[in-house]
């Protein structure tokens, strides 16, 4: 009897696909996603889900892997170069969570420009006549100019829900003839000095590190709002925290931070219209199951010695090898 090839979850996936995968393979989920933890649990195992920052010398200590797939999108939890070095594929599940990012900076420009839910705070606290003047401080999105930096999957379905609610929209990108319609290619200079609304959706690359540094910020308008789904180094966190705290920016949100998890003493936490979440801008039931169902099967493509459907390095498949 052929024994089952070994995988581990470096974090648990969607409750319902999770079982399926286990009936095929021997799975193991990591008790924690220390680097030291998953350095351990690695050495003897063929093929590894990722949902969290691995170490830079995790392949170094996996002799038996043959396959890795992130669960999701963005590759810079893998480190790509080791990976290839070691001939060892990698896929992911690209546009399983392109809805909810994109519903996520919706909700994040809506809450920031009409939070309701202080509106709701300030009523059942201090009565109708407390909460009905804030309203007088809210806008509307209608008529606002949005600046989307990197119209990939996710920036492509913003720009056109941001042109439905009646925006105008900005794109930076590195393609800018592949930018859809209604899009109108901007320099970052000008993105940031003409956004009511600028969000960052580009991946972290040595070109977008601090992107949205000191002097973007401040060159931002008066009242601007700033949305990062992307990665944190993307922004000059300590930059943005203090256009806040001048009130030069109207709000902000981020959904991914420098440090993650985002420490207990982060001065993050106490920022003024700060809205902050523990990146979870592509988390939902749904995106969990898409996410999930999309890393299992190309996970076990790729243990069988098949193309997966969305490989990213298929160069070092050059012989591919199926696992025993």
């Amino acid at each position: 009897m052929t024994a089952k090839p070994r995988v581990l979850l470096t974090n648990p996936i969607h409750p319902d696909i999770q079982p399926k995968l286990a009936a095929q393979v021997d799975l193991i989920v990591a008790p924690d996603t220390s680097a030291d933890t998953l350095r351990r649990y690695v050495a003897d195992v063929h093929g590894l889900v990722v949902r969290t920052q691995l170490p830079a010398d995790i392949f170094d200590h996996a002799p038996h892997l043959r396959a890795v797939v992130r669960h999701g999108v963005g590759l810079d939890m893998i480190p790509m170069d080791a990976a290839n070095q070691h001939r060892i594929p990698v896929a992911n599940v690209p546009g399983s969570n392109t809805s909810a990012v994109v519903e996520y900076c919706l909700a994040a420009m809506l809450n920031l420009r009409r939070p309701l839910a202080a509106i709701d705070a300030e009523l059942r606290h201090a009565g109708w006549s407390a909460a009905r003047p804030l309203a007088d401080h809210t806008a509307e999105l209608d008529g606002m100019t949005c600046g989307i930096v990197g119209v990939g999957a996710i920036g492509s379905r913003l720009a056109q829900a941001a042109a439905g609610l009646g925006m105008s929209v900005l794109g930076l990108t590195r393609r800018p003839e592949s930018l859809p319609p209604g899009v109108q290619p901007a320099t970052r200079e000008a993105l940031f000095a003409n956004a009511d609304i600028i969000v960052l959706c580009c991946p972290l690359t040595d070109e977008t590190r601090g992107l949205a540094n000191a002097d973007m910020i401040n060159s931002m308008k008066p009242g601007a709002i700033l949305i990062n789904v992307s990665r944190g180094p993307v922004v000059q966190t300590a930059a943005l925290l203090d256009a806040l705290r001048r009130g030069h920016l109207g709000g902000a949100a981020l959904d991914v931070h420098d440090i993650q998890p985002l420490p207990a003493d982060s001065p993050a936490l106490d920022a003024p219209n700060l809205l902050l979440t523990p990146h979870i801008a592509g988390i939902t039931d749904s995106s969990m199951r898409r996410m999930s169902e999309g890393a299992i099967a190309n996970l076990l493509a790729l243990l069988r010695g098949d193309v997966a459907p969305n490989i990213v390095n298929p160069h070092v498949l050059s012989s591919p090898q199926s696992i025993s």
